[in-house]
């Protein structure tokens, strides 16, 4: 359906990638996977047709359409929700709007047998056929579909677009790309802006009415939920998979064991050849012999191996006081704003090294409700604090409260105490900075490197509680291992806030719902509630 050929993008120099080539059929479900920096983005962004590529072309048939989801959106405009999300119809309206308009001039024109006249003829003849071979579709309950779907209300329809925030935008964006229905969509990180029941009915839209889809996501359950093939884009160069992310890892592991093997066999084949060359060189019987095997070794196309690291980073948070028996109690707590009631009469109570996972839609009060545990925010209830805890918390607006003058090193390097600042080097590659990554100001990061190392600097400080809302928009797989790993093995307490059902899995013991104006307690693993949840919400979503 669209063909990629002979891909090569080329800046400074450096070749970011070089000849690639696929096809991306009808109803491939792609994983676009590699490393931060080999290159995903851009080349999904030539595929859009909103970058140039350096060689190479991207075809496909005429009136197919791409739609495309980067990362972060500029645009914002005084329309509602409905009318902006309306837009993904604005091509059927504007035909029928035309064949509206034509039609009134032949019913007051004259002038039947002139070449204007017959050019509005095959006009609305064009139009109507293919206006009239459309589905039949009711657009108006299609828009309220697919905005229900990623989480909005009803009373949400009638506000402007402007009083969104970026991540509400996004999903905007996204339920127009959705009601497009494209030929492909191309989804840049789309789970980082949405929760997990709005995660959930993406998936079943994309697995079940979408069309083809190419993905580059750090959302492990997503991409091996709706995915079907993997390109892995490595070291200026791609392998493409039939077989989803998790499948794909076996394969690549496969590969490179035999990349391995082939590169010893072929080094101690050049060893052997440069020792001959080396014996005999200068030796007239030999000379042609010499010859052939230096213009051999010459031409020889080196075996690479793929860049894989695999080295374990274990990350442990430094010891800290022993908390009391109960860090954070509280009880009949309500919430309002004005005439509008986040939560009321709340209650929980967590044990010491209890770790909860709080889990709703977003504007249901999660981070409202943390803010009342930390004494940010009034309340009517009480919510407290135990004997002897000391609070890590991990905001979402985190990175704005680091010290700009730093450099990420520095940054670091202030709060690391003890055995563990000779690991600083490491721990920071672990979060995606390396080489001379670490000698930057912080004032130069963009907002992704400032959340990681907001992130890093809280690991490294004595906490019994920590608080993390929202901890892995900004972190590739392997940092989140890393960081799943440390929460694992933290013998504190932890309040965990998260979209990211690969990462909640295995964290937690205890469920808090936000939902309607409550927070309901489960005595269940995040697993438990996740299964259960997802098949209440798409019984409720109809899909």
């Amino acid at each position: 359906m669209i063909s990629v050929d002979n891909l090569a993008v080329e800046f400074s120099g450096q070749t970011l990638f070089s000849d690639v080539s696929f096809t991306i059929n009808e109803n491939d479900k792609i994983a676009l996977m590699g490393k931060n920096g080999a290159g995903k983005s851009t080349m999904m962004k030539i595929i859009a047709g909103v970058q140039n590529a350096t060689r190479g072309h991207v075809r496909s048939p005429k009136d197919t359409v791409i739609a495309y989801l980067p990362q972060h959106l500029l645009t914002k405009d005084n329309a509602t929700v409905f009318e902006e999300a309306s837009k993904a119809f604005a091509h059927v309206f504007d035909m029928r709007d035309e064949m509206e308009t034509l039609n009134k001039q032949l019913e007051t024109r004259t002038d039947y047998e002139s070449d204007a006249y017959m050019k509005i003829i095959e006009r609305v003849s064009d139009l109507g056929e293919k206006y009239y071979a459309l589905e039949d579709v009711n657009y108006d309950a299609e828009v309220e579909k697919a905005l229900k779907g990623l989480g909005f209300k009803q009373d949400d329809f009638s506000r402007p677009t402007n009083a969104f925030s970026g991540g509400w935008s996004m999903r905007i964006e996204l339920a127009k790309i959705l009601l497009q229905k494209p030929d492909l969509i191309l989804l840049d990180e789309p789970t980082n802006h949405i929760d997990i029941e709005s995660v959930i009915w993406l998936e079943d839209f994309l697995v079940n009415k979408a069309n083809a889809v190419l993905v580059i996501s750090h959302d492990r359950a997503f991409i091996d939920n709706i995915t079907n093939r993997t390109i892995e884009v490595t070291m200026g160069r791609i392998y493409d998979y039939k077989a989803n992310y998790s499948h794909y890892l076996q394969l690549r592991e496969d590969r490179r064991t035999h990349q391995i093997k082939a590169y010893q066999e072929q080094q101690k084949f050049i060893a052997d050849n440069q020792a001959f060359i080396d014996r005999f060189k200068g030796t007239y019987s030999k000379t042609n012999q010499v010859s052939s095997r230096e213009r051999m070794l010459e031409k020889l196309e080196i075996i690479e191996i793929d860049d894989v690291d695999t080295s374990a980073l274990r990350l442990r948070f430094p010891t800290t006081q022993r908390s009391g028996d109960y860090p954070v109690t509280v009880k009949d707590v309500s919430k309002s704003y004005d005439d509008h009631v986040v939560f009321k009469n709340a209650n929980m109570s967590i044990s010491r090294g209890e770790k909860v996972c709080f889990v709703g839609r977003n504007g249901e009060g999660k981070s409202t409700m943390i803010k009342a545990i930390l004494g940010e925010i009034d309340v009517e209830g009480t919510c407290a604090l135990g004997h002897n805890v000391k609070v890590g918390y991990f905001a979402q607006n985190q990175a704005a409260l680091l010290d700009e003058n730093l450099t990420v090193f520095q940054t670091v390097d202030e709060v690391a105490k003890g055995d563990v600042r000779t690991q600083i080097k490491n721990i920071l590659g672990g979060f995606m900075f390396r080489g001379d990554d670490i000698d930057k100001k912080v004032s130069v990061l963009s907002g992704g490197e400032k959340t990681r190392l907001a992130m890093v600097k809280l690991l490294l400080e004595p906490v019994n509680l920590l608080i993390l809302d929202e901890p892995t928009n900004h972190l590739d797989l392997k940092s989140k291992d890393v960081l799943k790993e440390a929460l694992k093995n933290f013998d504190g307490t932890l309040i965990l806030v998260s979209h990211d059902r690969d990462f909640l899995q295995g964290l937690s013991n205890k469920v808090f719902e936000f939902k309607e104006k409550r927070v309901i307690e489960h005595f269940e693993t995040i697993d438990d509630f996740l299964a259960r949840n997802r098949v209440e919400s798409l019984k409720a979503l109809d899909l």
